[in-house]
């Protein structure tokens, strides 16, 4: 974040967010993929490059994973297949908190849309060893569109080395790009100084095609949910943070940027 806590403005940027087309980027329109949450398509000209590797990175709590099932539930209202994979949710409960928001994934599950797979840090290490193993040959088979893993932080801690995490890391990344589908990765992290990223994260944030983070911080006493593209490959992007909220809906973020920031780091 190019902000200096509690002294400096954040810079504005000098991409103004409007209304997405085809003109508004150097990707074509039919190449964007639109993540239909409010204001980020706008952020980045009409969402996620097709066929990318993104990054979404926040704390506990940050808005992660409605976030990337909003991705999931954008492609599903559109007839595309999607795929979420996790290590931690619980289907049941994950099914619930979506539907608090506005979300039926039980109903595109029993359309046969929506896959949702449980699978072990542990399943995803012999997938490397096997080259893709059954989650490629259900990729494939269904010819998924959109694809969430949720997240990427338990399988790196599988790994003790930062050597063996980063090579982890970028097997995976090897493996997933040949699926041909947009994919979307979640990393827990907490968000409260400059050195956002490092190690092995490093590697993935290198690796992978954009970069978004979400910060759940104290401003002026109060929690404060923002976010961030810090890199996005291939295509122009807002360098603003945008405050958001979650609600009936899911995300909403604000158009208008956050341009003084008074961070309390606890």
């Amino acid at each position: 974040m190019a902000t200096k806590r509690g002294k400096t403005k954040t810079k504005a940027s000098k991409v103004k967010i409007k209304k997405a087309n085809s003109k508004s980027s150097n990707i074509p329109a039919s190449e964007k993929i639109p993540t239909m949450v409010s204001t980020f398509d706008d952020m980045c000209y009409g969402g996620f490059n097709k066929e990318s590797v993104n990054l979404i990175v926040g704390g506990a709590g940050s808005g992660k994973t409605i976030f990337a099932n909003q991705f999931l539930f954008g492609g599903l209202e559109k007839g595309e297949k999607c795929m979420y994979i996790t290590f931690e949710e619980k289907k049941e409960e994950l099914y619930r908190n979506m539907l608090n928001l506005g979300f039926d994934l039980a109903k595109y599950e029993k359309a046969g849309k929506f896959i949702f797979v449980e699978y072990s840090p542990e399943k995803v290490k012999s997938m490397l060893e096997e080259g893709g193993g059954t989650l490629e040959s259900i990729v494939y088979k269904e010819k998924i569109n959109r694809l969430v893993i949720d997240s990427i932080t338990s399988f790196t801690l599988l790994f003790e080395s930062e050597l063996s995490k980063r090579e982890a890391a970028l097997a995976l990344f090897d493996i997933i790009k040949k699926w041909k589908c947009t994919v979307l990765l979640t990393m827990e992290k907490e968000l409260s100084k400059e050195e956002l990223i490092s190690g092995s994260e490093s590697a993935m944030e290198f690796e992978v095609d954009s970069v978004v983070l979400i910060f759940y911080l104290r401003l002026d006493g109060t929690r404060k949910r923002l976010i961030e593209i810090l890199k996005m490959r291939g295509t122009k992007h807002s360098r603003e943070i945008f405050p958001f909220e979650i609600g009936k809906g899911g995300i909403d973020i604000s158009k208008k940027p956050e341009k003084h920031l008074r961070i309390n780091i606890i």
